[in-house]
């Protein structure tokens, strides 16, 4: 899920309920909140009750699509028009023009508990034939009567601890699936999303393992965190998050916090804030800028077009030039930012550029990194080229401790690893990743 909700352009509505052959439509979500509100309130109830209610059914319509609510269980909707879980969606209804007209002014507002983003599962229902614990509507026109405003009758249903979120950011409707499996060595913001939801469902199922979420790289700790939840839900126990893990973590994470009651324990920005994301131009600096030159940097050794660049960290005008020369052949948009759409894009070039590569062939800038991170647990030949090179650096830095050359990345080569990147001023995580490796291969072949 993204870290605070975006309006949706379309919402796909299942016509019937979940589990029955019913056909799918898929409608701009302005249009779905019309119908909804056509079909749900009357046009002539007072402005203050209806624009009350479109709040209302925004809210509830945002909470199932950015809590995956259907999506997480395998359907390929997001919500349906059963009025018993959902909303009365009439497909082709008839929509009233005082109804289209503040849907258009507040399709892009939704409402909220006080220190949490998801948007409040906002149950209501009509007060008259059906009561709940949340907004009646019926009571809303007595109360739009009596003089109150939108925000005072939403309060007066839903709590004073509620406020309103106005001109939400409008994009797609995007699977919250990276499209890719995490395994041991994967890293990003994707597995620190995992290892959070995991602590977070650890809390009601302690079998199984916290795991550390100061760094995130996906490590030994949390793939066995990941296969005591596969064993716990009846998946397949080989700790890699595909898609029906990923999305079983997810509605389980769900089901935990109660994002989809009206009573939900709530979630914080701490929860789904990125940490590592972030788009990369002109005067950036830093370990993200350096693994992005060292991928341009191999991949121009074996396709001329891309202009030789150095690594230094920082992005200049050569870098930007290579991503340009990147984007165009590659088929991207040309802007010289690197996102993370980009960078995963160079990144898997360079990964199939390594694959291709004779077992004893070795380019100008040293040993190809393997693609993935190396962590502790490793073992093998890229272990003894790391344990190698710093062994070399060590000669000069009597802050990183010698170790054995024998391909287990074990305890002290972690401890030589976090040495390093202490000196480097990297996240003290313990794994090299493209960062390290390319600091590693230059600083040794200097030596």
């Amino acid at each position: 899920m993204a870290v605070t909700p975006v309006i949706p352009q379309t919402i796909t509505v299942h016509l019937g309920r979940p589990n029955t052959d019913a056909p799918n439509v898929t409608v701009p979500f302005t249009d779905y909140i019309k119908n909804v509100a056509s079909n749900e309130i009357y046009p002539t109830w007072p402005e203050n009750a209806i624009r009350a209610n479109i709040l209302a059914q925004i809210t509830f319509a945002l909470n199932r699509v950015y809590t995956e609510f259907y999506r997480s269980r395998g359907y390929d909707f997001d919500i349906t028009d059963n009025t018993s879980i959902d909303q009365n969606y009439v497909y082709g209804g008839e929509v009233y023009d005082n109804i289209s007209r503040i849907v258009d002014e507040t399709f892009n507002n939704y409402i909220v508990r006080r220190g949490s983003v998801e948007p409040l599962y906002a149950q209501f229902c009509d007060g008259y034939q059906t009561n709940c614990n949340g907004l009646l509507q019926w009571g809303t026109v007595t109360l739009a009567n009596r003089g109150y405003t939108p925000i005072q009758i939403l309060r007066y249903y839903y709590g004073d601890d509620i406020g309103i979120v106005y001109n939400a950011e409008v994009g797609g409707n995007i699977e919250s699936y990276p499209g890719v499996a995490l395994r041991r060595g994967s890293f990003g913001d994707d597995v620190l999303t995992i290892k959070r939801e995991l602590n977070r469902i650890g809390k009601n199922y302690p079998a199984i393992p916290a795991v550390n979420t100061d760094t995130g790289v996906y490590d030994l700790e949390t793939e066995n965190a990941v296969k005591k939840f596969q064993e716990i839900f009846n998946l397949d126990a080989d700790g890699v998050v595909g898609k029906a893990t990923w999305y079983k973590i997810k509605q389980v994470f769900a089901a935990v916090k109660r994002l989809s009651e009206i009573t939900s324990e709530g979630l914080t920005l701490s929860e789904v804030e990125k940490r590592y994301t972030r788009e990369m131009s002109i005067g950036s600096r830093g370990v993200d800028v350096e693994a992005l030159q060292y991928y341009l940097a191999f991949l121009g050794y074996f396709y001329p077009e891309l202009p030789p660049i150095p690594i230094t960290g920082y992005f200049g005008e050569l870098t930007r030039d290579a991503v340009f020369t990147f984007q165009n052949n590659y088929g991207l948009p040309v802007t010289g930012v690197v996102d993370a759409n980009v960078f995963f894009a160079i990144e898997r070039a360079y990964q199939n550029a390594v694959s291709d590569l004779p077992p004893s062939y070795r380019t100008a800038i040293g040993e190809p990194y393997p693609g993935r991170f190396i962590i502790e647990g490793d073992r093998g030949e890229s272990v003894r080229i790391i344990q190698r090179y710093l062994n070399i650096v060590a000669q000069s830095n009597p802050a990183i401790p010698t170790i054995a050359v024998d391909g287990i990345f074990g305890p002290r080569t972690k401890a030589a690893v976090i040495a390093f990147q202490r000196s480097l001023g990297f996240e003290q995580n313990g794994a090299v990743g493209p960062a390290e490796w390319a600091e590693l291969v230059i600083r040794g072949n200097r030596l």
